[in-house]
């Protein structure tokens, strides 16, 4: 399913139907923590990502730690999940809700890809290739978004939606710590993600620009 039938910004999940993830939702119910604050939790997640992208790439700290950073982004992303199941499956849904279901969202965005671009030894511009997938993953979410407020539909289509993209941060982030010389896979990680999110773009924007088309 690539698109939701109305304009709150839920992204279809498989793993919010797994048990796990409802006892976890539950269990976050209970506790009295809003989804709101779920969802600026991500960003601190987030933020520890970015700070052990830059001790690594500053200060030498052990490519070790980018397990670390790999652990973080996975964090946020749950995070991502759990603001949803808490606010809908646990009836705590707010007015402000969709506003904290985004903004964090592309803070977190900016702060993992921009730090992860850090850590691209393979050309000296290497940052540079952060901060233009970071800015290709803000563009993303904000034609997603024009266009549900045009169609009433949200497009989630990838190639590189935000679950490709940290998914694959993630795996560039644990194949570094295994394997810090040699092969720069943060360089092709986000060499890869900007193509993916390039074609994400036009498929998106194609989507909507149909849809409009074909309303009456």
């Amino acid at each position: 399913m690539d698109g939701a039938t109305d304009v709150s910004a839920r992204r279809p999940l498989k793993s919010r139907a797994t048990a796990w993830a409802g006892w976890l939702s539950r269990g976050l119910v209970r506790s009295g923590v809003s989804p709101n604050s779920i969802s600026v939790m991500s960003v601190f997640f987030a933020l520890g990502a970015g700070i052990i992208f830059l001790l690594i790439s500053k200060s030498g700290l052990s490519p070790w730690w980018f397990l670390g950073a790999a652990v973080m982004i996975q964090a946020r992303l749950l995070c991502n999940m759990m603001d949803g199941m808490v606010a809908i499956e646990g009836g705590r849904k707010s007015v402000t809700g969709d506003l904290f279901n985004e903004v964090p969202d592309r803070i977190a965005d900016v702060i993992i890809l921009a730090g992860l671009g850090l850590n691209t030894w393979q050309v000296p511009w290497g940052i540079h290739l952060g901060w233009l997938a970071a800015a290709l993953a803000v563009f993303t979410a904000c034609v997603r978004m024009q266009g549900a407020g045009l169609t009433g539909r949200h497009e989630f289509c990838g190639p590189m939606a935000k679950p490709q993209r940290m998914a694959l941060a993630t795996g560039a982030c644990a194949i570094k710590a295994v394997f810090p010389a040699g092969f720069d896979w943060v360089f092709w990680a986000l060499t890869i993600m900007i193509a993916g999110e390039i074609i994400t773009l036009w498929r998106r924007l194609s989507r909507i620009s149909k849809s409009l088309k074909e309303k009456p």
